[in-house]
């Protein structure tokens, strides 16, 4: 794994931001983390599954462009099978369950406020500024493997990522076979 490369980047309202944690390639073994939901049960992030995992990292549920983002990934991920949504944040467990049933999101929805694990692991803590301490904008595909399959870090924290890009990498990861690495197209 490498460190602080151009990939651990973001921007917000155009300012550059190094981002702190790992950096993840394309077919590493991601780490597998515990991180409580909204009811404080520990859930599994990464690591070897029998679904692909979509894990998406967000700054809050309390913004905006975040709640859109979670109602986008929702509806869309429940589309297609073989698929467990993930939404990360630094969010309390209890602001996320009201988000969850106000929304009607179905998504998990998990915390890293206890000791921003996710965030170090995944290379997505935004370590200065109006962010500070909360989880950059990105994607990780992880395929059945634990493998990182795609990664977006989405350039400008204020804004949404590629949608079409995640669900094209989405859909041909659930039609790979289990042994593939997820690096087929």
């Amino acid at each position: 794994m490498k460190f602080f490369d151009k990939a651990n980047y973001t921007t917000f309202q155009g300012q550059k931001i190094k981002l702190e944690g790992q950096n993840l390639d394309l077919g590493d073994v991601v780490p597998v983390l515990h991180l409580p939901n909204p009811h404080l049960e520990d859930v599994q992030v990464g690591g070897e599954s029998n679904e692909i995992q979509v894990i998406i990292s967000v700054p809050s549920l309390d913004t905006p462009v975040c709640a859109k983002e979670a109602r986008k990934f929702n509806e869309a991920l429940a589309k297609i099978e073989g698929v467990k949504g993930i939404i990360v944040s630094m969010d309390l467990p209890f602001s996320a369950a009201l988000f969850c049933t106000t929304s009607n999101i179905n998504i998990h929805t998990l915390s890293d406020f206890r000791n921003k694990s996710f965030a170090k692991a995944y290379g997505v803590l935004i370590p200065k500024g109006s962010f500070e301490g909360l989880c950059a904008r990105a994607v990780f595909i992880v395929n059945k493997d634990g493998r990182l399959v795609y990664k977006q870090i989405v350039p400008e924290v204020t804004q949404e990522p590629d949608y079409a890009a995640v669900l094209k990498k989405v859909t041909a990861a659930t039609k790979e076979g289990a042994s593939c690495c997820g690096f087929c197209q």
